[in-house]
Formats: structure tokens, sequence, C-alpha cells
């Protein structure tokens, strides 16, 4: 099954890419390694504002993941002039969950995105991973997450 069939089958339409909110570029590209920036997590198209063990469980937190994996997809797209079969691998993702000091489950919450990845690209989304808990997201976004990708 192609990317294209197992997005549908998610019923995952990809969005249209998001904007820069200061200043960078969504995406950089270097030999055949594509740099994702850090997107952070939206609900209804605004941002998903919240911190994981103060007014945020795990759960919640894996969904706003997940739906930040599917603005990476879009992105990732752009990236590869609108044709994600030109991925070859999902080589990193890096996550930033907004908890508080006691929260220890940044690891739960970045599988949203992880299970996406994997459920998209199959064997070629196996990637290395890290998951670290912060003080505070840009804009009060609970979950904040970037890709590093191999491309033909």
């Amino acid at each position: 099954m192609s990317v294209y069939e197992k997005l549908k089958a998610l019923n995952i339409e990809l969005p249209a890419v998001a904007a820069p909110a200061a200043a960078y570029v969504m995406h950089a590209q270097t030999g055949n390694t594509v740099f994702l920036s850090g997107h952070i997590a939206k609900k209804d198209g605004k941002v998903w504002v919240g911190q994981l063990g103060k007014n945020m469980e795990t759960a919640e937190g894996k969904e706003a993941a997940r739906a930040i994996a599917i603005d990476l997809l879009a992105t990732l797209q752009d990236a590869c002039g609108g044709d994600l079969t030109r991925v070859k691998r999902i080589v990193k993702l890096m996550s930033l969950v907004n908890s508080t000091a006691d929260f220890t489950e940044q690891h739960l919450v970045t599988n949203g995105a992880s299970e996406l990845i994997g459920e998209v690209f199959g064997e070629q989304g196996k990637h290395a991973r890290s998951a670290f808990g912060v003080a505070q997201i840009p804009l009060g976004a609970c979950v904040e997450i970037e890709m590093i990708a191999e491309i033909a």
C-alpha cells in the first residue's frame, strides 16, 4: 500500500503547509536530508495550549503529537516537491513537551507522532527519537516536534 493509500485508509487529509511564525523556513535541505522546523500542536486551527501534568493528561498530549505529525507530513510533502513517495526514511523526531517538573511521560506523549509516522511509512518510518520535558513552548503550545528525513 502506498503512502497516499495509507493516509486515505487512516482518513487523513494533509493540510496546507503552515507559514513560519518567525525568522526561519519550514524546511531546509542539504543533500538528500531534509530538516523540518519544529511544528507546534494545533486544535481546530488554533494553538493547542496546555501543560502536561498540570491541565493536560498523557492521552490528550498524545493526540496533540499525532496532530503535529499530520502537519509535519504536509511540510515534508512540500519539501519533496509534492510527492511523499520520494521519502526514503524518516531519520529522527525531536519532541518538546510542555510539562511540569514532575511529569515523566514525555515519551508516551511523543508516541502519538511516532506511531502515526510508523503507520504511514512502515519500515521507512522507523526513526530515532528524543523526547524532552520543557518549561514552556512558544505561544503556550503543549507539544512541539521537529523531523529529519532522507529523500530521493
